[in-house]
């Protein structure tokens, strides 16, 4: 009704038809006065920034940081907190510029998708919120004049000067002052060698046992329940096979260089071994496959599940259709998956499905080892550190580079020839990797 009636005198229509021209436009002066204070009122402004929509399957999260702090400013899109789930971290961020005025939540606090998170006052970002303002105290008449005469001739009479001090004054004068330094001066040292001790008593005492406990962060609590639910649904099974690395160590000490100026990328093993995989799989459809109840789902496609190793724990960013991408390719989309990982900035997008997983422990040094299977998938390569070992070559002993490799398997899906006929196209790929170029 407001708004209309501030419609109605801006078109020049009075608002009281029997009211004489100047009372109709103060009426109108005092309505547009009060719609501008109803529509720039803080309360109406303000927002309430709720927990955003994070996947399907996630419906709640720990808070683990504030960004910012009541008071603080932003600019649209900032981050203002971080929740973690069991899969990624989801940064909140402003919807708009303004002020942060409450939170809503404390840190650790479990929320849920919807609930209320902090509210925050349009405005623009990096202002100083304006100082209240300071009380004005009445000037007396002497004070009056004293501010209209000029300044050379103003005189400070708010106080009287004080007298001068005698003899006795001066000598115990300066004591109390001389004292006053003195065990401020003792208390900073006091402070200083407190300090150290406190930190000394909190050390241990050489061969105390001591114990600390630290909550498990969702991440790590995601991964003990899809790890130990994969050993209790599969019938797991690993077999072994050794490869030759000259080949391939050869063409890669070949052509890096050439492919970091062209491609600005390092060619390292995981891309042939990614390729091979993806060639095998093509020959063994069962290790690409997965089970869905009384089904079993085969794919013609290949994504290609990365293992990789993050502070908070494995994840395992996904190559989409790797079948058809080259060896450079499929590195540059590892580097790329691997650096968003390292840095917490993975989507569930990068992470969601996956037919095939490889994991490399080699680049920790491990020797041989048995990986576990990435449920819904039927299969997982461990790729290993290569050593250098005696062979036999054609009838001559020779000091190869060789890599173990292991191949977990669901046994209910994928029959021990077909698990070690999988391995050893693999093995054929990566000691002569032209192959790959004609299969």
């Amino acid at each position: 009704m407001l708004s209309k009636q501030i419609i109605a005198v801006a078109r020049g229509r009075g608002l009281w038809h029997g009211a004489p021209a100047p009372v109709h436009m103060a009426r109108a002066w005092h309505l547009a006065q009060r719609a501008q204070r109803f529509h720039s009122c803080p309360r109406l402004q303000a927002e309430t920034v709720k927990v955003p929509q994070m996947a399907e399957s996630i419906t709640e999260g720990t808070l683990k940081t504030w960004s910012k702090q009541v008071g603080d400013t932003v600019e649209a899109d900032e981050e203002v907190a971080t929740i973690e789930t069991d899969k990624i971290d989801v940064s909140v961020n402003a919807p708009q510029s303004g002020t942060i005025t409450k939170l809503l939540a404390s840190e650790e606090d479990t929320v849920t998708v919807g609930q209320d998170l902090f509210i925050i006052e349009p405005g623009e970002a990096g202002s100083a919120a304006s100082p209240p303002p300071k009380e004005e105290k009445e000037e007396s008449p002497a004070e009056k004049k004293d501010a209209s005469e000029p300044r050379d001739q103003q005189v400070d009479k708010k106080a009287p000067a004080p007298p001068p001090p005698s003899s006795g004054d001066k000598k115990s004068g300066g004591a109390p002052a001389k004292e006053s330094k003195k065990e401020t001066k003792e208390k900073e040292k006091e402070k200083s060698t407190a300090e150290p001790k406190q930190e000394e008593s909190v050390a241990p005492a050489a061969g105390a046992r001591t114990e600390t406990r630290v909550k498990m962060n969702r991440m790590r609590l995601r991964i003990a329940e899809r790890l130990k639910e994969s050993q209790n649904a599969a019938a797991s099974l690993t077999t072994f096979n050794e490869i030759d690395m000259s080949a391939l160590i050869a063409m890669r000490k070949r052509y890096k260089d050439a492919i970091v100026k062209s491609h600005d990328v390092k060619l390292g093993y995981m891309g042939a071994f990614a390729k091979a995989c993806a060639l095998a799989l093509r020959e063994v459809p069962a290790a690409n496959a997965s089970i869905e109840g009384d089904e079993i789902v085969y794919r013609d496609y290949v994504d290609l599940s990365v293992a990789v190793a993050t502070p908070k724990g494995l994840v395992t960013p996904v190559v989409r259709n790797a079948e058809a991408m080259g060896i450079v390719d499929i590195e540059k989309g590892i580097t790329a998956l691997g650096k968003k990982a390292r840095d917490g900035k993975l989507s569930l997008e990068d992470m969601a499905g996956g037919t095939f997983t490889i994991s490399n422990g080699g680049v920790f040094g491990s020797l041989y080892g048995t990986p576990i299977i990435n449920l819904p998938q039927s299969a997982v390569l461990g790729m290993h550190t290569i050593k250098d070992r005696a062979v036999v070559v054609d009838g001559q002993i020779v000091i190869r580079p060789i890599m173990v490799v292991a191949l977990t398997y669901d046994h209910r899906l994928l029959d021990g020839r077909e698990a070690v006929t999988f391995l050893v196209k693999v093995k054929e790929y990566l000691e002569d990797p032209c192959k790959m170029l004609l299969a």
